[in-house]
């Protein structure tokens, strides 16, 4: 696998696939009914890896799409990873039973740090922490809220627990097609140590070369949403750019 990963996203939403402008609930677009069938077509186009958001569970603070996503974990021939709602140790392991690579902490990050170490420590390397930041500091709740805590400052504390792996989210570039923050994403990396996969914001193939040059400083890869819904990322294409064609898998 390459060492800068695409990951298509699929957000779902009532069962659907849908995107959010800036993580707001009322400013939804729905794509496709079926979000599995939405994963096979990333897999048959050559995606490495499939990035799925529980949107529901974001909002509850428990899975509420297990059922399509474990059945997508169940259908693919790629590593899947699932982030929305886990703030117990009982989701982590039904997820990671239901055939997912790698969950996603995120609002637990900052608001339970037990559980947060509990995970690191059992799971490792199957554990990703999101960090959605506006303004620099972490929201939580699905972006609902915004926290006091600079994002910088919990990579670095998450990253001496063992957190190796950060999804970092700039919400004010998401779904607003203007291009990643590339400059807070290496800072990011910078500040953690470890390797941040770049989400929000990532429009062109443009942006995904331009993150792609970062690869041997921390930046392990980038989640591409709308852009793909709306055409303007093709992802055979973009991976063949990045020299990663699906004969490659």
């Amino acid at each position: 696998m390459s060492s800068f990963i695409v990951y298509p996203a699929i957000d779902i939403r009532d069962g659907k696939c849908v995107r959010l402008q800036q993580g707001d609930y009322s400013q939804e677009t729905i794509y496709n009914d079926s979000p599995a069938k939405v994963a096979k077509s990333w897999e048959e186009q050559g995606g490495q890896f499939i990035h799925l958001v529980d949107l529901d569970g974001a909002k509850a603070g428990h899975p509420v799409n297990d059922a399509i996503i474990g059945a997508i974990a169940k259908s693919a021939n790629v590593p899947v990873q699932v982030g929305g709602g886990l703030r117990t140790l009982a989701d982590v392991e039904k997820l990671l039973g239901l055939g997912i690579s790698r969950v996603i902490i995120g609002t637990a990050a900052i608001n339970d740090h037990a559980f947060t170490e509990a995970v690191l420590a059992k799971y490792g390397d199957k554990v990703a922490i999101g960090i959605d930041a506006r303004n620099g500091y972490v929201a939580t709740h699905g972006w609902l809220n915004t926290s006091e805590v600079r994002a910088e400052d919990l990579a670095k504390e998450l990253a001496a627990k063992g957190a190796e792996t950060f999804i970092y989210t700039d919400i004010s570039r998401d779904g607003m097609m203007q291009g990643p923050n590339v400059e807070g994403i290496l800072s990011m990396a910078g500040a953690s140590g470890k390797t941040v996969i770049a989400s929000g914001g990532v429009t062109s193939l443009d942006d995904l070369l331009r993150l792609n040059v970062h690869s041997g400083s921390g930046i392990g890869g980038a989640i591409v949403g709308k852009a793909l819904y709306t055409g303007n990322i093709d992802l055979a294409a973009a991976l063949q750019a990045l020299g990663q064609s699906s004969g490659s898998l």
